[in-house]
């Protein structure tokens, strides 16, 4: 292993030896039995990826990076090799779908790894493709090394963006079998959320042999990652829309005060700069965020500070930005258009659903379980319901727990954020739920992103659109631009990776008079 290490560190500077031309990538996957027709730009990136053992595709959503994945494992595969993947649990259905389409003559299905205690065996069976999600894969690391150590395994990482962090435990398990795998592939939209410090554990996996750090991995990245953006995609431009609502003043009151202590927390968090410091920080972002989104949800905080004052703002009713949501759904159903609404609190999820019970509204969010599409208490049967009930004309969303593994740009091109959180990733996934490739020549898709006036939202909104500018310069994909339009109305979940950057913009709002 030491030996393939100094060859492959050798290696990773020089040029691939050889990338097949678009005729024999396309005779190689016939002669595999690979029966799905590549575009010319999947057939593009393939043919890059198969020019080394490990590599990256960054496409965007929709463009087809599982098509992509199984297309080089077709490829690169000998007949006795297997393929792990590591994915989101709610990408597990498109990767049958997708083996299924791709490579029939396999006769093989994806064994799902769930279950902790039934793990051993399976993988004691030595099973062709298997299928296993991050939260499980902490559980069974060493039976999984094992399983890499004693066999020739492919691992292919979906939305590898999840490996962050030195001290995150799914970043420790796979970074722990990095050197195990014959072949290795990571797959990601948006691999850098936060900033170029994201790309650093994904590259680590691929290539745990070259030194990276965030001064060079962009460049590192270079070499070895294909993207397929949308233009290539000839996909419509996002109308992005920033409505501005005003606070009543009484909400506008307590908000100075929280405005105050988040002050103090944010100089405390600062001058520590620890992960205790910054978790402790991001608690209080989170109460801020939930009071501008619906001072409600601050009310079944048992220790809240200013109870006096909240019971003053909820005497007037929703805050305005439910209003807003409220009316301008009913405004958009009554034009005959289907309405996706997000929010990061499930609270509000549940709240603007009963709100919206007439127009037939149903909501996800992580606690809606996946099942079958026949029941209409699942994920898929309230996705189903969305699709197929005209009827049902209004879906809520939270962001962490819908913005993978949903399409929805058959039936719905309008979504309106009640509320926004800092991580980028989240954002760029949810809007692409709604746009994506197989829309309709010339169908406009519209973004309506509310903001309270001269609070956080406009904090959070400068620092997703700097992250994705960032992003995007990383990637050489112009197309990554979320800067909405102007338009003036008349009128404790996951909330985001908080960092330095975060906490330093936040700080000059929060000197703000």
């Amino acid at each position: 292993m030491i030996e393939q290490a100094r060859l492959r560190h050798g290696t990773f500077f020089d040029q691939p030896i050889e990338i097949l031309s678009d005729s024999e990538l396309r005779l190689e996957l016939s002669k595999k039995g690979f029966t799905r027709s590549l575009t010319t730009e999947q057939a593009r990136n393939v043919a890059l990826l198969v020019s080394r053992h490990s590599g990256a595709t960054f496409s965007v959503p929709g463009a087809g990076k599982t098509t992509e994945a199984l297309a080089i494992f077709a490829l690169r595969s000998a007949a006795h090799d297997k393929l792990l993947v590591v994915a989101p649990k709610n990408a597990f259905a498109a990767w049958d779908e997708q083996i299924l389409e791709c490579l029939p003559n396999l006769k093989e299905s994806f064994v799902r790894l769930r279950k902790t205690d039934k793990i051993p065996h399976q993988l004691l069976a030595k099973p062709k493709l298997s299928i296993i999600g991050y939260q499980q894969l902490v559980r069974v690391r060493e039976h999984i090394s094992e399983f890499l150590f004693s066999n020739n395994v492919h691992v292919f990482i979906d939305e590898s963006h999840r490996i962050k962090g030195l001290y995150n435990l799914s970043t420790q398990a796979i970074l722990s079998f990095s050197h195990l795998p014959v072949g290795k592939l990571i797959m990601s939209g948006t691999p850098m959320p936060q900033s170029a410090d994201d790309l650093v554990p994904q590259f680590n996996f691929l290539f745990p042999e070259v030194k990276a750090n965030a001064d060079n991995v962009v460049d590192l990245f270079r070499k070895v990652y294909v993207r397929t953006n949308k233009s290539e995609l000839n996909l419509p431009d996002v109308t992005r829309h920033l409505i501005r609502v005003e606070m009543e003043p009484e909400q506008d009151k307590l908000y100075r005060l929280l405005k105050s202590e988040m002050a103090r927390e944010a100089e405390k968090a600062l001058k520590e700069n620890t992960k205790f410091a910054l978790r402790r920080f991001g608690r209080s972002v989170t109460s801020v965020l939930q009071f501008v989104s619906n001072p409600a949800l601050l009310a079944e905080k048992p220790d809240f500070k200013f109870a006096e004052e909240l019971a003053e703002t909820l005497s007037h009713g929703d805050g305005p930005k439910i209003r807003y949501v409220i009316k301008r759904a009913r405004e958009l159903t009554n034009q005959g258009h289907k309405v996706l609404i997000w929010s990061s609190f499930v609270k509000n999820v549940e709240y603007l659903s009963l709100c919206l019970q007439d127009l037939g509204a149903v909501f996800i969010h992580g606690g809606v379980d996946a099942g079958s599409e026949e029941d209409e208490d699942t994920r898929e049967g309230k996705i189903k319901r969305f699709h197929d009930d005209e009827n049902t004309q209004v879906m809520i969303a939270n962001p962490a727990a819908a913005s993978e593994g949903i399409s929805l740009h058959k039936v719905c091109h309008h979504a309106i954020y009640l509320d926004r959180n800092f991580n980028a990733a989240q954002y760029l996934q949810s809007e692409d739920r709604i746009h994506r490739l197989g829309l309709e020549p010339g169908q406009e898709t519209h973004i309506e992103l509310v903001e309270c006036a001269g609070t956080i939202d406009e904090t959070v909104r400068i620092r997703l659109e700097l992250k994705i500018d960032t992003m995007a310069a990383a990637l050489d994909d112009s197309e990554l631009n979320i800067t909405p339009l102007m338009v003036v109305d008349e009128e404790e979940p996951d909330v985001g990776t908080i960092d330095i950057g975060d906490i330093e913009a936040l700080a000059a709002h929060l000197r703000e008079d």
